[in-house]
């Protein structure tokens, strides 16, 4: 069956008569909404025969159909050709699309994407091409990016992170009738070659060092043989989570957290000269320097804030830990902004909405705001390769470069 074709020099010769004539190009009596008229007719033919000598099975045309569409000179009406078995879809002008050049998917998750709530989206279709859309459409539009949630869940990661920063963010969450709060756990990496890689998000009840050992124990599977150094806060039982999975992995606790959770138990008047003495510990060029401060800052205050003090004890060994590298690596780990800083973007794009109707829900926007905004993380650290270098001779048994 020979393919239809558009006659162009048709079209130019009657759009140059009637324009000759004084007739308007564009609009409902324009010159070129006949014209495209014709030609989107003819290019729906021309892909029904493509089809039908194409399919497989046996198949004919069967009858038309009307469609109106809105496109850039106007709202016009075409005639749409159908086949026997149902399977013919047409390129040019989708199934269901009602708007030429279009790809209204695509905008409805770019929309969904920056956090706008399906009210907005169906506003925004309406103004824009005079399309009514309803939440039941734009959710099974949105959930078309649910096999690469999955697909992105389970991809294989690399063998080795130097480092890795783990931290959970909370949201409100519909669930069996009533709004209850949902922990996403988050991982950031930075890989071999210096650059930053968000390694998986995942949801769960209230953050706790329970659900991080299966966190851990997904990495573990999906190919994360060694992490050197995991940067978390002071979360009850998450350090030993991760050495139960990685034994060989140096803790450090965020300085910057120890700090916020020893001002909350001060006294407005003491906050300024203790955190003065308090300097002198996280500030100090070396360890031995930082626990002469940690004990100078009890003798000063060990009496007034006992527990503040403890607690600066207690956790020592893994506060302290940045202190065996140099300045590019303790500036690194000694806090987990990174981690603070993702969570701070996604707050961005979720700050508009309140409950999500669904854990997926939830997901299915974390995933989009996070494809955008892992998209610009293209630089690798500074300092890279010397920070690597050094790395490779405080870890020989986990880092092993090519020279």
């Amino acid at each position: 069956m020979e393919k239809q074709t558009f006659d162009f020099e048709a079209f130019k010769k009657e759009a140059a008569s009637r324009l000759k004539k004084g007739e308007t190009l564009l609009g409902r009596d324009g010159v070129f909404t006949p014209l495209l008229k014709e030609f989107l007719e003819e290019a729906l033919e021309g892909e029904l025969e493509a089809h039908i000598d194409q399919t497989p099975e046996p198949d004919r045309k069967n009858g038309k159909g009307r469609k109106r569409v809105k496109t850039p000179v106007g709202n016009i009406e075409i005639v749409t050709p159908r086949d026997r078995n149902g399977t013919f879809e047409p390129e040019i002008i989708p199934k269901r699309h009602k708007t030429l050049g279009v790809d209204l998917d695509r905008q409805i998750i770019a929309l969904y994407a920056r956090g706008a709530s399906y009210a907005d989206i169906r506003d925004h279709l309406m103004d824009m091409y005079g399309l009514e859309a309803s939440p039941a459409t734009i959710s099974r539009v949105t959930d078309k990016i649910l096999p690469l949630i999955s697909e992105w869940r389970n991809r294989p990661l690399e063998a080795v992170y130097p480092f890795v920063w783990l931290d959970a963010i909370h949201y409100k969450v519909r669930y069996e009738g009533r709004v209850v709060s949902r922990a996403v756990y988050c991982i950031i990496g930075i890989n071999q070659e210096g650059y930053k890689e968000l390694l998986g998000m995942y949801i769960g009840e209230q953050e706790g060092a329970r659900f991080w050992l299966s966190v851990l124990t997904d990495l573990q599977s999906r190919g994360v043989e060694d992490i050197l150094i995991a940067c978390i806060d002071n979360l009850q039982g998450f350090a030993a989570a991760i050495e139960s999975i990685y034994p060989r992995t140096e803790v450090q606790l965020c300085v910057v957290h120890q700090i916020r959770n020893s001002q909350k138990y001060l006294s407005y008047k003491d906050v300024k000269p203790f955190m003065k003495d308090l300097g002198a510990v996280y500030r100090s060029a070396t360890k031995e320097g930082a626990e002469r401060g940690l004990d100078a800052l009890a003798k000063n205050w060990g009496e007034r804030y006992p527990k503040v003090i403890e607690s600066w004890r207690r956790n020592w060994d893994r506060l302290s830990c940045y202190y065996q590298y140099n300045r590019d690596i303790r500036r690194i780990i000694y806090t987990t902004n990174i981690i603070e800083g993702f969570h701070r973007q996604l707050r961005t794009v979720t700050k508009s909405k309140g409950a999500f109707q669904s854990e997926e829900a939830l997901m299915k926007l974390l995933f989009l705001a996070q494809d955008h905004i892992t998209a610009k993380w293209t630089k690798p650290v500074f300092n890279w390769n010397q920070t690597l270098a050094q790395l490779s001779i405080l870890f020989p048994d986990c880092l092993k470069l090519d020279l």
